[in-house]
């Protein structure tokens, strides 16, 4: 797997990719459309913020993960549900840890997906409490902390 930094030409791909993985989850396709402006990755998003792909050997993006550097924040971290469960998910999170302290964050915070929690957990993360949804202000979100080596 190769890992390099997106390119603007990579919005309509990420944008995609993210939709995809959030409908992994099993949610209904109007909870889906109420969280496209959410999940779709801008210009201005990738030129503003680290954003970081993993590709297959035949060019094909099969994962992506952000950093909000001002808010020490992993913004997003995506993977194409037909790769999960086949260990990218230890592969990307090795490369965030590690980027993370390349950029001089030495903690930084997640607003984690229900359903990718353990995931979290499992990688060292810890649940420091709850943050409303942005896009439903009822629904909470686990948040998560990450110490960074």
């Amino acid at each position: 797997m190769l890992m390099r930094s997106a390119k603007v030409k990579d919005c309509n791909i990420l944008s995609n990719l993210a939709y995809k993985s959030k409908a992994y989850w099993g949610y209904t396709e109007d909870f889906l459309q109420q969280c496209k402006n959410d999940l779709t990755v801008t210009k201005d998003y990738i030129e503003e913020n680290p954003v970081y792909l993993m590709m297959e050997s035949d060019n094909k993006i099969v994962a992506f993960y952000s950093f909000t550097i001002n808010d020490r924040k992993l913004d997003a971290l995506f993977i194409d549900p037909d790769f999960i469960g086949q260990g990218l998910g230890r592969i990307i999170w090795d490369h965030v840890l590690n980027k993370a302290e390349e950029l001089g964050i030495n903690e930084f915070t997640l607003d984690s997906e229900p359903n990718a929690e353990g995931f979290y957990l499992k990688m060292g993360a810890k649940n420091i409490g709850s943050t409303p949804s942005t896009v439903f202000p009822d629904r909470h979100l686990p948040l998560m902390k990450v110490k960074v080596f």
